[in-house]
């Protein structure tokens, strides 16, 4: 399943095996990975795509950390604590970029740098500060203040939860709710690791308390000086700063020995983890050098043979010749001095020593298991987990759960799902998988529902369990009454059956109480006992007897009890006196190998705790043997945490990477035990690391997926992101008992609602966890656990419609349907009507109405009155659908017969608001008024929920339409106001949002009030904002920025101004340049009404660069001209539209040969010259305006150029011009006329003709004809007062004899036929 992919399995950069390297100190032989190593100059990763910081190739000695801290000292004497984390978004099958959600992410990213709050809150999470986000280089500047911040962040990197934290953060629910893309798409991150190695040496030299190794060839020359710490190879100090530049305070972790250490012998262990372990977890006394490095040897099983003699010091060590063979009890761990063998050729066990055999016969541990057993990993797994599975089953059944038998449904409504205009087809072709899935429940129908039994796990390791687990027929624990009394205490017949149950050789399961943490054999083994001090003085007198009978095995068990005693009451010595009673007596008997290792453990826990070094130093190794090699080891106490530690620190003094594995998973399992959650968790993040170590790049399989372990850990430190992120990686196995999909994808449900700040309600199941649901839905089907099957679907299906995918809620209800007839006749009845309702609300009427009929004709003659009433609501809500009107209001009323019959006022409530719904759909508003009324006020009669006040809420809004619909505006404003005032106390934001666009259009259009239009759309903003819907937010802005304008106050366009720039940023982040550009020009606009002309030309460019930027030249020709017009039709700087016109407008359109908007620029510009009386300017522009109307020929277009060109030669006093350009404009029109305002204009015309030709041109005659011409129009229009003013004019004309004066002939080149302007 690729989206669960270990780390391991994505390339992530491993952890070395030597010591002196890790995540800080990459290998020789670095690997991609998804959270890698910044690749050098030349090779870009894809993370580093598009990004300006390159690293110079380097040669591997120069890679990871510098060679010795005095180098490092020069490195970061003025280094800064940032670095750079990059990301690319690529898909898994082809490991390219997906260039399209790249460019989502990054646009996501570019909108959350004007709030950053999330991301800080991310990556503080993830123990880094952001210094800032550069979107358009895909990166994050982080730094570091501690060593501890680095240390977590790189293991969180190292580990893969970065990049799933950044998919949380910048995906949106489409990606989530497309299972395909998204399990085959991941965010990859890249780092410079040899920068993030610089932050961590500068962090160890602040903080001037660090471990070093001893420098090979430099050490040498440091042991001359007295007062210097003599080293050795590659040794473990611990260095301190006194204030020394070259030499510093050490100590060594071997002797014990202080001095002073030049800081060019030294270099830093390169793991944080290591720093941080051995300053926790000091010891009072050095290493032992017990145990040996490794050179990447593998841990084994099997048979070896002898490659010497071997005649043992002690009873405990095994005797062999040279070539016996030898069956390994447990593993055999390189570097260890003693493995527990068993010789072949005589049965006997004890210890071996390492060295005399040849383990090449043995088989490294199967594919898969480095470092533990099956039932190892099977029993760490259940800790964290176990009871989780079925809490989550719970959550489930609760998620699940509907009220639809009882409750009816107002027609369309669902509060909280969301109805997008657009269907996203990427998630309606997601949903394919859907028919897979139908299939397989169909096919359920005819199997057995019956659960499948889990395969069962592997088998231990055979020779260990023949030895350990002896096989009994009749299984039960033995009890024990204590008796005190005096004479009872001196008969050994009383304690004959104690002693009998002890003295077994062998181990039995009886006994495992004995070695567990709880001290459970107080209350499993013995009773009758008040105090512990009773029942040490029975167990005292017990061991008297087992020695006077010679009872040796009941006499250690008994030694061992009293021992465990002690130190529940912290009296060490005491129990050390016990231990070493029993270890003498032992006599090297290997029959009950977890009391031996229990005895050894102790013991050192003891020589450790009272610093007894040489007493230690003897038992170390064979303590380690049986603590370590032997899978599945007890824990009886929490001192042998100390033992751990101890042999913890040994590996990684020397290097030994498979024992420092398996040594920090019984460390993880024993803090589990324990419940230490804090203290558990470093342990197992490097144990997680640790293990991407130990794999070959070509094993499919790891040892141990820790990450449910440590997903439930963060989860208790509430670490949302991580807790989620690590759940993601893990890939559910068939191992018995570990976690299984459904207890993931209950985990990812409930930490994402944490991620949210929510609680997980039925109402808001969040769109990440659709992927994992599904995989929970297949698992169960393979199980046939129906009734989860059944349970999941709903979720699914409820989800899918909160979503707004409707296709899919359909689908999955359908499932469940078929599921739900296996179950019963309730939950069918149930599971019917719930496909039947998401039917109507993906407007699907037909489908819903069938099994509406279906449901009632299996109720009939059945006494379920509230199911029959929500049945016919239903089928009623599917009948109007339909068209029938009658048959619907029909079945509403039986559903309000039905909720009146049982007294439920909420259903009575329903089924009147639907009546009222159905009367206005038909033009009713009176009698949908009335319905709607009685609805509100039954609801007003009822508690108030938020489920009912939102129904409630939804009446009102109903009410308020109806009530406007009938001239009601204020008691409509009333109900619209009420309605908002529920879904605000509730923060119902999609109700919020429903009521709040219906108010804008009231108080817009129904009853404008401009302040209060500007009071909703400022809310309608926030909204959108809430909703995180970009394209809302920016409609609602601009629509809010026009209604601040139309104010015309200074202060509302400052607040026109504000609003313009907000939808400017939108435009940029989401990469939209006509509209960015239209904003800029906007902006400018406002300047200019503000009077703050200094701004305005800046703006202006700027938008017209933004369309030139992407070469869309009609937009800049628009812009040029909208530019323009602003100086055109404003009151000051007129003469500024000159260049915006003719230097920018007008060479676009010659360009793009828009001839039309060149033919309107030049009238504008004729226009602006007459109005600044720039007469010659304004006749070359009417001239052409002349011709290019000529071209485009629009006779309409022709008249206004050429009227516009007669008035600029009248104001040149070119009259002649004028007068045929007047008469040209007349020619143009039919001589018919059409309308009034036609003849109103030959009228205007002639008589601006005749005035021309009277006083400027002095012709009598041919002014006389044109007020003639006038006249006549006048008299078409019916204007008298008109007709009287132009009979004045001819009166005036006419001479004394009556006739007018003539002029001289005049040419008409336009009006006559001439073409030539």
């Amino acid at each position: 399943m690729a989206s669960g992919k270990r780390p391991s399995e994505r390339g992530t950069q491993p952890l070395p095996t030597e010591p002196c390297r890790s995540q800080w100190s990459p290998p020789p032989e670095r690997r991609g990975s998804e959270e890698g190593v910044k690749q050098s100059a030349g090779k870009p990763s894809p993370g580093n795509a598009g990004a300006s910081e390159t690293t110079e190739p380097a040669t591997e000695e120069a890679e990871g950390l510098p060679d010795t801290c005095s180098e490092l000292l020069t490195v970061v004497e003025d280094f800064t604590p940032e670095i750079s984390l990059f990301f690319s978004v690529e898909s898994r099958s082809s490991r390219c970029l997906n260039s399209q959600l790249q460019e989502a992410a990054r646009k996501k990213l570019w909108a959350l740098e004007s709030d950053d709050r999330d991301v800080c809150a991310l990556f503080k999470e993830l123990s880094a500060r952001l210094v800032c986000t550069q979107a358009q280089e895909h990166r994050f500047l982080l730094t570091f203040k501690t060593l501890e911040e680095a240390w977590k962040f790189s293991t969180y990197l190292t580990l893969g939860y970065v990049g799933r934290c950044l998919e949380q953060l910048l995906f949106d629910q489409e990606y989530w709710l497309n299972c395909a893309l998204m399990e085959d798409t991941e965010i990859r991150v890249t780092v410079d690791q040899d920068r993030l190695a610089t932050i961590y040496i500068g962090l160890l030299l602040q903080e001037g308390n660090f471990f070093s190794r001893a420098v090979p060839g430099v050490w040498q020359g440091e042991q001359e000086r007295e007062e210097g710490l003599q080293l050795c190879k590659n040794e473990l100090i611990h260095v301190k700063n006194i204030g020394e530049e070259s030499e510093w305070e050490g100590m060594s972790l071997l002797t014990g020995r202080r001095g002073l250490v030049s800081m060019t012998a030294l270099e830093p262990l390169p793991d944080p983890f290591y720093q941080w372990f051995l300053k926790n977890y000091a010891v009072s006394f050095g290493i032992s050098q017990e145990i040996s490095g490794t050179a990447s040897q593998p841990i084994v099983k099997g048979k070896c043979t002898a490659t010497e003699d071997h005649r043992g010091a002690a009873r405990n060590e095994l005797n062999f010749s040279k070539g016996d063979s030898i069956e390994v009890i447990g593993f055999l761990i390189p570097g260890l001095p003693w493995f527990v063998g068993k010789s072949l050729s005589s049965g006997s066990i004890g210890f071996v020593p390492t060295r005399y055999v040849n383990p090449e016969a043995c088989e490294p541990l199967g594919e898969g298991l480095v470092f533990l057993s099956e039932e190892e990993k099977s029993s760490l797994l259940c800790i964290p987990c176990n009871g989780d599975e079925q809490h989550f089953i719970t959550l489930f059944d609760d998620l699940a759960r509907t009220d639809i038998t009882s409750v009816y449904r107002l027609d369309g409504f669902e509060p909280k799902a969301t109805f997008p205009k657009v269907r996203s087809e990427a998630v309606l072709r997601s949903c394919k998988d859907i028919q897979l899935s139908w299939e397989e429940i169909n096919g359920l129908a005819t199997a057995s529902t019956s659960e499948l039994s889990s395969p069962g796990s592997e088998s231990a390791l055979a020779t260990l369990e023949d030895i350990i687990l002896e096989k009994v027929d009749d299984f039960y624990d033995p009890k024990f009454f204590i008796n005190l009394n005096a004479g009872h205490m001196e008969d050994a017949d009383v304690f004959d059956p104690i002693l009998t149950f002890l003295n077994q050789d062998s181990y039995v399961p009886s006994f495992q109480s004995f070695y567990d943490l709880s001290f459970s054999f107080l209350n499993s083994t013995f009773y009758g006992f008040s105090d512990e001090d009773e029942l040490v003085l029975y167990l005292e007198t017990c061991r008297s007897w087992a020695k006077k009978t010679h009872s040796v095995w009941a006499h250690v068990r008994l030694c061992f009890l009293l021992g465990k005693l002690c130190i529940k009451k912290i009296k060490f010595s005491q129990a050390r006196v016990y231990f070493e009673e029993a270890m003498s007596i032992l006599d090297g008997d290997f029959g009950d190998l977890p009391l031996l290792a229990a005895l050894h453990v102790n013991l050192a826990s003891i020589y450790l705790k009272q610093n007894m070094k040489h007493k230690f130093s003897s038992l170390l190794g064979k303590t380690v043997a049986l603590l370590v090699c032997l899978p599945g080891h007890s824990f009886n106490s929490e001192n042998e945490l100390e033992v751990m530690t101890y042999v913890l620190k040994e590996a990684i003094a020397v290097g030994n990477a498979p024992l420092e594995a398996r040594v920090c998973f019984l460390i993880v399992k024993l803090f589990l035990q324990l419940g230490k959650n804090d203290e558990v968790l470093p342990f197992t993040e490097h144990l997680q690391c640790l293990i991407t170590t130990l794999l070959s790049p070509d094993t499919s399989s790891v040892p141990l997926d820790a990450t449910p372990i440590l997903s439930y850990l963060y989860d208790k430190k509430y670490l949302p992101n991580i807790a989620l992120a690590s759940a993601r990686l893990f890939v559910p196995s068939v191992l018995k008992g570990a976690p299984t999909p459904i207890w993931r994808a209950g985990f990812i449900l409930q930490n994402t609602s944490k991620l949210r700040g929510s609680q997980l309600e039925r109402s808001s199941i969040p769109a990440l966890a659709c992927f994992y649901l599904k995989q929970a839905l297949h698992f169960s089907c393979k199980s046939k656990a129906v009734p989860t099957q059944r349970m999941l679907c709903a979720i699914l299906s409820r989800m899918y419609l909160q979503h707004g995918v409707l296709d899919g809620a359909v689908c999955y209800a359908a499932m469940a349907v078929t599921l739900s007839r296996m179950m019963g006749k309730e939950e069918a009845f149930e599971s019917s009507l719930s496909l039947g309702w998401m039917y109507l609300l993906n407007s699907q009427p037909g489908p819903a109405a069938d099994i509406m009929r279906q449901i009632l004709h299996s109720l009939h003659g059945t006494d379920s009155v509230t199911q029959c009433g929500a049945v016919h609501n239903l089928l009623a809500i599917a009948l109007k659908g339909e068209g029938q009107v009658q048959k619907a209001a029909k079945n509403y009323l039986q559903a309000l017969h039905k909720a009146k019959e049982t007294g439920n006022k909420r259903n009575q409530a329903i089924a009147l608001a639907n009546l009222g719904q159905l009367s206005f759909s038909r033009g009713a508003s009176q009698l949908s008024e009335l319905y709607l009324l009685q609805s509100a006020q039954l609801y007003a009669e009822l508690q108030g929920s938020e489920d009912l006040e939102m129904e409630l809420a939804q009446v009102l809004l109903w009410l308020a339409q109806a009530m406007v619909n009938r001239q009601k505006a204020e008691d409509g404003k009333l109900c619209f106001e009420l309605a908002l005032v529920f879904a605000l106390k509730w923060n119902n934001l999609r109700s919020q949002l429903h009521i709040t666009e219906s108010l804008c259009h009231f108080y817009s259009k129904v009853s404008p009030n401009l302040q209060a239009c500007i009071t909703y759309h400022e809310h309608w903003v926030s909204l959108a904002q809430q909703l995180q819907d970009r394209e809302m937010e920016d409609n609602a802005r601009q629509t809010l920025s026009q209604l601040y304008q139309a104010l015309g106050t200074s202060e509302a366009l400052r607040q026109s101004l504000d609003c313009t720039k907000q939808s400017l940023r939108i435009f940029i982040d989401l990469e939209e340049p006509v509209k960015a550009a239209e904003a800029w020009l906007q902006a400018g606009r406002l300047y200019y009404l503000m009077q703050e002309d200094e701004l305005v030309e800046m703006y202006f460019q700027a938008a017209i660069q933004t369309a030139l930027k992407w070469e869309n030249f009609s937009l800049a020709m628009d812009l040029y001209e909208k530019a323009g017009d602003t100086f055109f039709n404003g009151s000051r700087n007129r003469d500024r539209a000159v260049e915006f016109y003719r230097g920018g407008a007008v060479p676009l359109a010659r360009k793009l040969k828009s001839t039309k908007t060149e033919l309107r620029l030049f009238n504008k510009l004729a226009e602006l010259q007459i109005g600044l009386q720039g007469y010659e300017k304004a006749l070359e522009f009417a001239t052409l305006a002349a011709r290019l109307s000529i071209r485009v020929g629009d006779q309409l277009q022709e008249l206004v150029a050429f009227h516009r060109l007669a008035t600029v030669y009248y104001f040149l006093h070119m009259y002649e011009m004028a007068e045929d350009c007047y008469l040209k404009t007349l020619a143009l029109r039919p001589p018919l006329l059409q309308c009034s305002g036609e003849a109103l204009y030959y009228c205007k015309v002639y008589c601006h003709l005749g005035n021309l030709t009277l006083h400027k041109l002095k012709d009598e005659q041919d002014a006389a004809a044109y007020f003639l011409l006038a006249l006549a129009a006048a008299t078409e229009l019916g204007d008298q007062e008109l007709q009287g003013l132009i009979r004045a004019k001819l009166g005036d004309i006419q001479g004394p004899e009556g006739t007018p004066g003539c002029a001289t002939y005049r040419p008409r080149w336009l009006s006559e036929g001439g073409h030539i302007v």
